[in-house]
């Protein structure tokens, strides 16, 4: 279904000539192609499901939020602003992103499903967190959240 939904964005932005949305969604789908090939070995032949492909666009967004903040602190506002720009067309395939409160009450509910005590246990609640929530959430605010939970 997204899978889809990209190609078919691909193709309306290149009917609109819209270059930027063009560029960008092809990195995407060369991202996706990549996913695709390096999963084969693993017996999947028809391509990553959704939940992968939302995972690697919060991959890149992420990679996107990093790019900003060092051409930020070089100076380079233009190369920023267009990593901005990028981020905005990939969110555009991600669902309704959870809030701060939503972020601590998903994390709060699988800490006490999973009965986590200590920092031992985050990986299982990291696990449990990507499982249920994949594309829903930023990570690393949850992963900052379960550490300090765990922690104390």
């Amino acid at each position: 279904m997204l899978r889809q939904r990209l190609k078919a964005a691909l193709t309306e932005a290149m009917k609109s000539k819209n270059t930027i949305s063009v560029s960008t969604l092809r990195l995407i789908m060369a991202a996706l192609k990549d996913r695709d090939i390096a999963a084969r070995p693993s017996g999947v032949t028809d391509g990553i499901e959704d939940d992968g492909i939302l995972s690697m666009l919060q991959s890149m967004i992420k990679q996107r939020h990093d790019s900003i903040e060092m051409y930020e602190k070089g100076g380079r506002q233009e190369l920023a602003d267009a990593e901005q720009q990028e981020i905005e067309i990939i969110e555009q395939f991600l669902p309704q992103q959870f809030s701060d409160s939503e972020i601590d009450d998903a994390v709060t509910g699988i800490i006490a499903d999973l009965g986590a005590t200590c920092i031992k246990d985050m990986g299982k609640v990291m696990g449990a967190l990507k499982g249920k929530y994949a594309g829903e959430m930023d990570f690393g605010k949850a992963s900052k959240l379960v550490k300090d939970r765990l922690a104390s």
